[in-house]
């Protein structure tokens, strides 16, 4: 996850300082005997530093617990309460309305930490108590209007370095899915010349036989253009399951009239470069050392111990029911059956 903005810590340190600013504030008022009995004035302070302490504590997710944002707002509610029961709204009663801007500070540590909601009503309460205790007048004399522009400011700050962590977070998506496109595209890319590569070694020779003989070749030379033909499709089907000693073996299967298929599934990624060659020789081998009509060479797919699976067909009979498109257990049978396994046992 990306953070955009103010480290966690200088905030918290900042919030701490603040906090314990008005702790003081309210301990010097005692000393100075402002308020009628310092009870309340305790157990505000008591509420206070609690409160503060939670919601400054870093751990725990950015976002602000739903109980503790409403631990807060029940702390907001009952400062006011207790400290102007002690206070004569009539007097000027000095640094005693400290309660004012710790409501302040601990909102907009909450509006911070994103539960806006929370800091709004708690501000809004502080408004409405505040008239009620002392009317319209003492909202900008005790400060009831900074506190309730330090939520705003908080709101605003918060939500615009959300939205830019949002706006991070998707461009640095946007660009990794662009670099993993490049990454496809260039493999594509790659693919596709190796493989003309290999079209070319393999059928080099034989255009130049066509060009050189005007097209007019003989049965010999068409037969050998069905077999590159064949060989030409096994560099898109076959993929990992060729290396040169199954080329050339598949080669002669033909070549003696065999059919040959290799179908690469998937499922030969996993292998080091040392275990695909031990298995395509040994694959190269299994085609050698078999006379069957039919040879099927299939991967299997990863989280099996078998590499691949090698099929070998022999017609027996006159062939005729192969021969009319007919599956008949007659016709074939298994002259080859092969599974090489993905490491040495």
């Amino acid at each position: 996850m990306i953070n955009i903005g103010i480290p966690r810590y200088l905030i918290v340190g900042m919030g701490a300082l603040f906090s314990a600013y008005h702790l003081v504030l309210a301990t010097y008022s005692l000393t100075q005997h402002i308020p009628f009995s310092p009870g309340p004035i305790f157990i505000a302070m008591a509420l206070y530093a609690a409160a503060t302490t939670l919601s400054l504590l870093p751990f725990g997710p950015t976002r602000m617990p739903m109980w503790m944002a409403a631990f807060n707002l029940a702390v907001v509610v009952a400062l006011p309460l207790l400290v102007t029961h002690e206070l004569d709204p009539t007097k000027s009663n000095g640094y005693a309305t400290w309660y004012v801007a710790a409501v302040g500070t601990l909102m907009t540590i909450t509006s911070t930490r994103r539960r806006h909601t929370f800091a709004w009503i708690g501000v809004g309460f502080l408004v409405v108590q505040t008239i009620l205790w002392a009317g319209p007048g003492a909202l900008g004399g005790i400060g009831v209007i900074g506190s309730v522009v330090w939520v705003g400011v908080s709101h605003i700050l918060s939500s615009g370095m959300a939205k830019a962590t949002r706006d991070a977070q998707r461009f640095a998506l946007a660009e990794r899915e662009a670099t993993d496109w490049q990454a496809a595209q260039e493999a594509h890319v790659f693919e596709r010349q190796f493989r003309l590569g290999q079209t070319s070694t393999m059928a080099l020779e034989m255009l130049r036989e066509i060009e050189a003989s005007n097209g007019r070749l003989t049965d010999e030379q068409r037969q050998e253009c069905l077999h590159l033909e064949g060989a030409i499709r096994d560099e898109i089907r076959g993929r990992k399951l060729l290396n040169d000693a199954v080329r050339d073996e598949v080669m002669v299967a033909r070549r003696r009239g065999a059919t040959v298929t290799l179908l690469d599934e998937g499922g030969l990624d996993d292998l080091s470069d040392f275990d695909l060659e031990r298995v395509l020789n040994r694959l190269a081998q299994a085609l050698a050392g078999t006379d069957a009509d039919k040879v099927i060479a299939r991967t299997v797919p990863e989280g099996s111990d078998v590499a691949i699976t090698v099929v070998g067909l022999r017609t027996v009979g006159d062939g005729s029911a192969s021969a009319l498109g007919q599956e008949s257990l007659e016709d074939d049978e298994v002259a080859l059956w092969l599974e090489i396994p993905r490491a040495v046992a």
